[in-house]
C-alpha cells in the first residue's frame, strides 16, 4: 500500500507476491477489527467500517473472511489496544515519506521505523518535516477497457467528485477526504467497480532518483516497511521510473 495517486505504484502493490497478499490481508483485517471494536460492526452506521470493507474489497479479501473479522471483533473485549501513528522521513536522495501505522507498542515501531530508514540512507524526521508537501484526497480508480471517458467523467462529477483523469488505462476519480464514501456509493450503484478506493496522501511535487544505487535502497525502503506488520499504508513523492 505504497506510493501516490499514479497508477504505476498502485499497480505494483497488485502486483505482489501470494505471501505478500496475505499480509495486505492481515493488515486489513487489523484495521477492521480496530474500528468494529470503536464504532460498532453495522457497515451502516459506521462510516469507517463502510470504506474499510470497499478498501478490503478492492484489494480482493473475500467476503467471508471479512464477514469473520468484524463478527469476531464485535465479540471481543479487551485485548490488545492499537493506537494510529505517523511516521515522517526522508529516503534516499531527499524523497519524502509519510508511514501509516497501526501499533500495540509504540517504542517497537519507533525504533523500527528508526532502523529502516537509517539502514536505506535516509532518516526519521519529526512530525511536520513532510507533511507540508502532501494533501488528503480520496483516489478512487476504474479500470479503463470498455468504457466511455466522458460518460464516466459525467458519472463521478455528477457524484460529487472534485476531480477527474483518464491516462489511457486508468480513470482517477480525486474528492474531498469526506465524501470519499459518498462519490464511490454513488458510482457503485450505477455499476461501476473500483480497482482501489480509499483515502491517500498526494505530493504537491514529486523527486527524481537518477543514481541506481540510490533507487535500489528506495525500493528497499518501501519494501521493509509493507513487510512491517504495524505499518498499514506508506505514501512517498518518488518520481519512481516508468515500468515497461
Amino acid at each position: 500500500m505504497s506510493g501516490h495517486s499514479k497508477w504505476n505504484n498502485i499497480k505494483r502493490k497488485k502486483e505482489k507476491t501470494d505471501a505478500a497478499k496475505a499480509k495486505i490481508f492481515t493488515k486489513i483485517g487489523r484495521e477492521i477489527a480496530v474500528i468494529v471494536k470503536a464504532g460498532g460492526p453495522n457497515p451502516q452506521e459506521n462510516s469507517k467500517l463502510k470504506d474499510a470493507i470497499a478498501k478490503a474489497k478492492a484489494n480482493n479479501v473475500p467476503n467471508d473472511n471479512i464477514e469473520r473479522i468484524i463478527k469476531k471483533a464485535a465479540g471481543e473485549s479487551g485485548g490488545n489496544e492499537y493506537e494510529d501513528l505517523i511516521y515522517e522521513g526522508y529516503g534516499p536522495c531527499g524523497v519524502a515519506v509519510v508511514v501509516e501505522t497501526l501499533t500495540d507498542n509504540r517504542n517497537r515501531t519507533a525504533g523500527e521505523m528508526r532502523h529502516y530508514f537509517d539502514k536505506c540512507g535516509g532518516n526519521l524526521g519529526q512530525s511536520g518535516s513532510v507533511m507540508f508537501m502532501f494533501e488528503r484526497k480520496g483516489v478512487i480508480a476504474i479500470e479503463g477497457e470498455g468504457l466511455d471517458e466522458d460518460t464516466v467523467m459525467e458519472a463521478a462529477l455528477e457524484a460529487g467528485a472534485e476531480d477527474f483523469s483518464f491516462d489511457g488505462d486508468v480513470f482517477e476519480i480525486t474528492t474531498e477526504p469526506n465524501d470519499l464514501g459518498a462519490v464511490r456509493d454513488a458510482l457503485e450503484e450505477q455499476g461501476y467497480s473500483f480497482l482501489s478506493a480509499e483515502v491517500q496522501y498526494i505530493p504537491s511535487t514529486t523527486t527524481a532518483i537518477d543514481d541506481p544505487d540510490m533507487q535500489a535502497k528506495m525500493e528497499k525502503l518501501i519494501d521493509m516497511l509493507e513487510d512491517n506488520d504495524d505499518v498499514q499504508a506508506i505514501w512517498h513523492n518518488w518520481e519512481m521510473p516508468d515500468e515497461e
